[in-house]
């Protein structure tokens, strides 16, 4: 389990719409200088967010977020820019696989960009995915995640749970004398 893992989130929110891209999130002219990347993410859509976001933010939009290139810079950026969780009405799959890969959580939930405004607190249970805007006094339910999608989140992404796993298993060899 990742020292990092907590529970629950708790943040301020972001708004943004409906096709959110990739190249909107992470443009291309920047995919050579992290530093440019981090700099101007999202910044066609709000150009306050790469300047004013801070770590433990909430990213809440509408429909197909993540859409267009399969560009896996992009959820790696937003995490590395302190973005905790991101709830949409949906994502586009393969943004959906490579957040969750990464251990960057990520509900969906039809509807949801209408209920909170940019500046709002959200609170999110990660266990039980209930998902609450304080500020507004509304509660959500998305849907739980699975047992092997938690343990990647709770790791700190595939990687890392696949690292504990081998280093586990060594120990055990080691431990049984077959190694």
């Amino acid at each position: 389990m990742s020292s990092k893992w907590q529970d629950t989130i708790e943040g301020k929110v972001w708004v943004f719409p409906d096709n959110v891209d990739t190249d909107v999130i992470t443009s291309g002219k920047y995919l050579n200088d992290l530093n440019a990347m981090l700099n101007h993410i999202l910044a066609p859509l709000n150009s306050e967010f790469p300047k004013k976001v801070q770590k433990g933010d909430i990213i809440v939009a509408g429909e197909n977020f993540g859409c267009g290139s399969s560009r896996e810079t992009a959820p790696e950026i937003l995490q590395m820019k302190g973005i905790a969780a991101i709830i949409a009405g949906s994502f586009a799959r393969i943004f959906y696989r490579n957040s969750i890969s990464i251990g960057l959580p990520i509900f969906e939930i039809k509807g949801i960009k209408d209920n909170f405004s940019t500046g709002d607190v959200a609170k999110i249970n990660l266990l039980t995915a209930e998902i609450e805007n304080i500020t507004q006094n509304k509660a959500f339910h998305a849907e739980k995640f699975p047992p092997l999608l938690l343990d990647i989140l709770k790791a700190g992404g595939e990687l890392k749970l696949l690292y504990a796993e081998v280093k586990e298993k060594k120990k055990a060899l080691k431990a049984a004398g077959k190694l």
